[in-house]
């Protein structure tokens, strides 16, 4: 398996930069995600990888070796499309051994690599049937083995669960994840479904317009975003974002005037030192519904999502706007009734003036929780 570096990487179309400069470590046997919305130039950066794109300016190393002007065919990566590109007259043993025919492998060889990647991803029943005999995740399966049986240094995916329906996405998801597992091998996989990027990356590089705004692992993303665009893009419901202004001195807690009145004190300092105009951030499951009281926001439930195991609650808060709770499955909120919402200080985040994430000393209040908290991972 192969590590991949990149240095520098540029891509420009014309004038039209959309990439613009991304330094990239992924190791060995690593799973990393590139995620965003739709134009921010994550497939074009698989691309530039894989070789079906120039690099316009930097360097890309695999293990170790630079591969920039290397034909995608040097490269020793396998890459999974969208479309599954099946050929209709094949049969599935003959599609995925078709590229090591093409390469004159033994016949002998061809077979067992087929039979043991058909095992892998339990295609056995299925390989005398054309892909119209299948539906679309044996398909997606067939078009994975075509990329397992070549052996490659690494595999790219590019959005290749996006053809599928609801159900079906999940159930490749859990495959996916299995089949790393089970390869051990390196992977680097797009998608814009940041449910996607959580479940199955090691480490999740997140771009917006041609930028990366935060590399790491789900977990640190989602309870330390770097920045506004982070915070937002991570997690759902989406984090509640709200106008505030704060008071500090040095080594001092931060005091939070949420719509005109001090409410909420949080535990450390921050760094830089905040004062005046910033935003709140606080995710929808560290809001509870509360008695009236000190500390306390009232409002109004506008609309409410029963979603079975959660409820998603919207309440118009004056001074405020919209604020979304997500709550247990069994709450009774309903539009209409008048609600008081406690924010869990501890949880909260604060965002300066150009939308950067302050940094905390003493008692953090975006440190990852001691129950999900790796070895690794210091708050």
């Amino acid at each position: 398996m192969a590590a991949i570096r990149l240095e520098g990487v540029r891509k420009s179309f014309g004038d039209l930069e959309v990439i613009k400069g991304v330094d990239l470590q992924i190791d060995e046997r690593e799973f990393v995600v590139f995620v965003g919305p739709s134009g921010c130039g994550k497939s074009t950066l698989l691309r530039l990888v894989s070789g079906l794109e120039e690099v316009s300016e930097g360097k890309i190393l695999i293990d170790g070796t630079e591969a920039t002007g290397l034909p995608p065919a040097e490269r020793g990566l396998s890459m999974v499309f969208q479309s599954y590109a099946l050929y209709p007259h094949m049969t599935v043993r003959e599609n995925m051994g078709f590229g090591l025919k093409m390469a004159r492998v033994p016949a002998s060889k061809i077979t067992r690599k087929v039979e043991d990647a058909a095992t892998i991803l339990h295609l056995m029943d299925l390989l005398d049937r054309k892909p119209k005999a299948l539906s679309g995740g044996q398909r997606q399966r067939v078009a994975i083995g075509r990329a397992i049986v070549r052996e490659p240094k690494a595999f790219l995916f590019d959005e290749p669960l996006s053809n599928l329906d609801a159900a079906l996405r999940i159930e490749m998801r859990i495959e996916i994840a299995k089949l790393h597992q089970s390869l051990d091998a390196t992977m680097i996989y797009v998608t814009h479904d940041q449910v996607e990027a959580m479940t199955l990356a090691d480490k999740i590089v997140v771009l917006n317009g041609g930028e990366v705004e935060q590399i790491g692992a789900p977990l640190d993303l989602y309870w330390r975003p770097a920045n506004l665009f982070v915070a937002r893009f991570i997690g759902a419901p989406q984090m509640n974002i709200l106008e505030c202004d704060t008071r500090s001195t040095d080594g001092k807690p931060v005091s939070v005037i949420l719509s005109g009145r001090e409410v909420l004190r949080l535990p450390g300092s921050p760094d830089p030192v905040m004062g005046g105009p910033v935003k709140l951030g606080i995710r929808p499951e560290h809001i509870t519904f509360a008695e009236e009281g000190p500390g306390h926001f009232s409002g109004t439930v506008s609309v409410a999502e029963h979603l079975g195991g959660d409820s998603f609650i919207h309440v118009d808060v004056e001074g405020l706007g919209t604020v979304t709770v997500r709550a247990p499955g069994g709450t009774s909120a309903a539009v209409g009734d008048r609600v008081a919402l406690r924010f869990a200080e501890e949880k909260c985040h604060l965002f300066d003036s150009d939308g950067l994430a302050a940094r905390w000393h003493g008692m953090q209040a975006t440190s990852i929780p001691e129950s999900v908290r790796r070895p690794s991972q210091e708050p």
